[in-house]
């Protein structure tokens, strides 16, 4: 990644970013095979296993179907249900057994694709595909059955009541009591990634910065807007076909004025002065997903440099990043990570910043994980926030400076993507070390 340390002429900034730009980006660096069935067939046999015993769950069920299916659907090879369908998973000794219980409709695929160990096909006679898994499930007797429903994890929360009510009732009463939620199962399971997932999100991350640093060097005050800058990174994402990370509608988030928070670039002008933040990240292989924030700064003319107190909020909200990352490590929670920074901030006078430090990134932009959060004054802490961090887990989180402006506050928060390893954390790629600085006319 280029680390702008001294003013350069646009022009010149410009040339020099496109020339050094990966030559893949021209060619859609992620349009080849898609890696997700190998590595989905690696975190079922290597990971899932783990989770099950973490949790304290024996077996687990889930219900597939069409229009209205299980966001974890993808995760464990059901995107494709029609009719109702049970994938199922046990544990037999250090290892997960898996069988769909389906219909013939999807059977032949399934079959096909190899995922599963087993599929049963509820054919002529046969009380379908619900049926015959409880009735299995009732013969097996596990200790704990794990469905998807839960009240603190969105994505382990895919069972409707309905759904939930078919299933049970065709379970023996002795069964209910053993019916547990699979958050924690699916906590443990997808907030681990492995090293390929890594290094996919590795590359990804090396395009999300590079592109910034493009559009930076395009900006003409007086004269681009924030959306403008915006519409040049969609642009970029639509050569080089990939989609959003977040709602399209507010990536990126571009702000050259206060701050707006989660919000929709808009109109403003870019002018002198004026502290530039984008946020912006893009998924890949429909499935992974980046998130990095850029920073520039508007020289007024004649100036060389930004004025003393915007360096030094700047450097206040860079070494707050850098610390947040030292306090990574396995065994470590996320309030911990979170207070190091926050008792930074408060040491170097910024305003309280309401934000969390950091979240899980991966599948989503705020993933399944540890929350680098919770230190906040005035401010309850996410259960997630007393969660230890452990190898495979992967953050973007922020070092932060707020401070009043005219019409409101500015942020100066300094995102990075990490990843925690045996010994402490890294980042994916190289952090941004100081402010892009652009000239005015």
């Amino acid at each position: 990644m280029l680390s702008v340390r001294h003013l350069v002429p646009a022009l010149i900034l410009a040339a020099l970013l496109f020339s050094c730009a990966p030559a893949s980006t021209s060619e859609q660096p992620f349009a080849g095979p898609n890696p997700w069935p190998d590595i989905r067939q690696e975190r079922i046999t290597t990971l899932l296993p783990a989770a099950m015993e973490q949790a304290g769950v024996d077996a687990w069920a889930i219900l597939c179907r069409s229009n209205n299916n299980d966001p974890l659907a993808r995760h464990v090879g059901c995107e494709n249900a029609v009719a109702p369908a049970v994938f199922y998973f046990e544990k037999r000794g250090a290892e997960v057994y898996s069988i769909v219980f389906t219909p013939p409709g999807e059977a032949t695929a399934l079959i096909e694709i190899g995922l599963h160990d087993s599929v049963a096909v509820a054919g002529p006679g046969s009380p379908g595909s619900l049926a015959e898994a409880a009735l299995y499930i009732t013969r097996n007797q596990p200790r704990t059955l794990a469905l998807n429903f839960s009240d603190q994890l969105e994505i382990a929360d895919g069972i409707s009541h309905s759904q939930y009510r078919q299933f049970t009732g065709l379970l023996p009463e002795s069964m209910w009591s053993r019916v547990v939620s699979s958050e924690n199962l699916v906590y443990h399971w997808l907030s681990v990634k492995l090293p390929a997932e890594v290094e996919i999100m590795r590359r990804a991350a090396e395009l999300t910065s590079q592109w910034q640093y493009e559009v930076y060097a395009t900006v003409v005050p007086g004269v681009t807007t924030d959306r403008d800058v915006a519409d040049f990174l969609k642009a970029r994402m639509r050569d080089a076909g990939v989609t959003d990370a977040w709602a399209p509608d507010q990536n990126p988030a571009v702000n050259s004025g206060p701050d707006r928070g989660h919000a929709h670039p808009t109109d403003r002008i870019i002018r002198a002065g004026d502290v530039i933040q984008i946020d912006f990240g893009i998924r890949v292989y429909d499935t992974w997903v980046t998130d990095i924030q850029r920073f520039a700064y508007v020289l007024h003319p004649g100036e060389t440099e930004p004025p003393a107190e915007i360096q030094r909020y700047w450097e206040v909200a860079r070494e707050g990043n850098r610390r947040a990352l030292a306090a990574m490590r396995p065994g470590v929670t996320g309030i911990e990570v979170d207070r190091v920074q926050r008792e930074w901030m408060r040491e170097n006078g910024s305003m309280e910043v309401r934000w969390n430090t950091g979240h899980p990134v991966g599948y989503v932009a705020h993933d399944i994980g540890p929350s680098l959060g919770g230190a906040q004054r005035n401010r309850t802490p996410h259960a997630t926030a007393f969660m230890e961090l452990q190898p495979g887990n992967m953050f973007a989180f922020d070092g932060f400076y707020m401070w009043e402006i005219e019409g409101g506050t500015k942020t100066i928060s300094v995102e990075e993507m990490a990843v925690v390893t045996e010994t402490g954390a890294e980042y994916l790629i190289a952090p941004q070390e100081d402010l892009i600085l652009i000239r005015s006319r």
